[in-house]
């Protein structure tokens, strides 16, 4: 990738954005088979993570907005990812499910996200890596 010139004041905003465009952007294309985006596989990861949590749980682990998480849930269930039944404490709430779908393919597709990963991190020493992990979860 070519340098931007060193005369060009540096706009920390936009390296962010383009950096996330180019990381968001291979791992679209990793998802595209499956027919998933990415943030439907970061919902799978959490609920393999933890089975059965409800949206708030979801949304809180994930750090995701409700009304985002409510669209992309509502297309999960229907496109068979995962699936929703009354919390048994309080059948107003719903917990979620990874369905057999899902779950199949869960080390194929926790593969592909970790080759996206060593991708973006080959760029750099193992030192920076760790800086750049540490530095990411500051910002949130």
């Amino acid at each position: 990738m070519e340098k931007l010139p060193d005369d060009l004041p540096e706009c920390l905003v936009f390296l962010l954005g383009k950096a996330y465009q180019k990381a968001h952007g291979d791992f679209k294309k990793r998802l595209k088979p499956y027919g998933l985006t990415n943030m439907q596989h970061l919902v799978l990861e959490g609920l393999w993570y933890q089975n059965g949590m409800t949206a708030t749980e979801i949304s809180r682990l994930l750090r995701l907005d409700k009304a985002t998480l409510s669209g992309v849930l509502d297309r999960m269930v229907e496109t068979d990812w995962v699936f929703r039944e009354p919390h048994p404490e309080d059948g107003r709430v719903y917990q979620l499910f990874t369905s057999e779908k899902a779950d199949t393919l869960r080390d194929e597709l926790i593969e592909e996200r970790k080759n996206a990963n060593d991708d973006i991190m080959a760029l750099f020493s193992i030192e920076d890596r760790q800086t750049l992990t540490r530095l990411l979860w500051e910002m949130i």
